[in-house]
């Protein structure tokens, strides 16, 4: 089980990616569409002044039943160790253990 200060850490960055969401990809577009220097220092100063939390790269994908950064499998949104633990159970359909 992860730290509730790390679990309410990626809460936070995750409300922040959503609120800033659409305004950093106004900027994006305007600075694609910037001729002019001055237009273009002005605008990445614009995206600068939003907080770092606010960026997608900053986010880390977590279990979402223990909140385990390490050992993350995407297509089931679980750790390894909870992975394997329910795979055990057969609460995960379509996932065999193997064995050769």
């Amino acid at each position: 089980m992860a730290k509730k200060s790390m679990i309410q850490r990626e809460i936070k960055r995750q409300e922040l990616i959503n609120k800033y969401q659409n305004k950093r990809e106004n900027i994006k577009k305007a600075l694609k569409k910037a001729t002019n220097f001055t237009d273009y220092i002005t605008l990445q100063q614009k995206l600068q002044k939003l907080p770092l939390n606010s960026t997608i790269c900053r986010q880390r994908n977590r279990c979402w039943m223990t909140g385990r950064s390490r050992g993350f499998y995407r297509n089931f949104g679980l750790s390894r160790h909870v992975l394997r633990e329910m795979a055990h159970d057969c609460l995960l359909p379509g996932l065999k253990k193997s064995s050769w």
